[in-house]
């Protein structure tokens, strides 16, 4: 008998409840410390690219096009270091992203949004900072629960 593993959002269902609880926190954030929404998708679609969370890809490619994202930068994110048309802020927005999903054994991880503290204001990189964490939480919810893609 194969066994699965279990849905992590069905078996503790609070718990996941508390996790989209806190997302929601934050979307209602993004507006007051002028971060658009479009910039907090392309960000969720590059985490969850290097997680490899199909689930949360089908989620926030389509949320991300229709934040405004244009295809071309979708087409090309993985390669976002070489694409002249994303924009300083995507830049800063995607390298934090990157290092606080990746975290880099060679260099000192508390000093990861320095960078970033070049191009945005500190509450901005304060919220980036969540929005990050809290991708890679449902990503990691996601694959360890199995789920699959969202069907549109």
């Amino acid at each position: 008998m194969t066994r699965k593993a279990p849905y992590l959002d069905k078996f503790y269902p609070e718990v996941y409840k508390s996790l989209t609880e806190v997302s929601k926190k934050l979307n209602m954030l993004y507006p007051d410390v002028d971060l658009p929404k479009s910039l907090i998708e392309l960000v969720a679609v590059r985490v969850s690219q290097i997680n490899g969370c199909g689930t949360c890809l089908s989620i926030h490619v389509p949320a991300a096009r229709k934040a405004g994202v244009p295809d071309n930068k979708l087409d090309a994110l993985p390669a976002w270091r070489m694409v002249a048309e994303f924009t300083e802020q995507e830049k800063a927005a995607l390298e934090l992203a990157e290092t606080l999903t990746l975290l880099p054994r060679d260099r000192d991880n508390s000093r990861a949004a320095l960078p970033a503290c070049e191009i945005f204001a500190e509450e901005q990189v304060a919220a980036l900072e969540w929005s990050i964490i809290m991708i890679n939480a449902f990503n990691r919810v996601s694959i360890a629960s199995g789920h699959p893609l969202l069907s549109r």
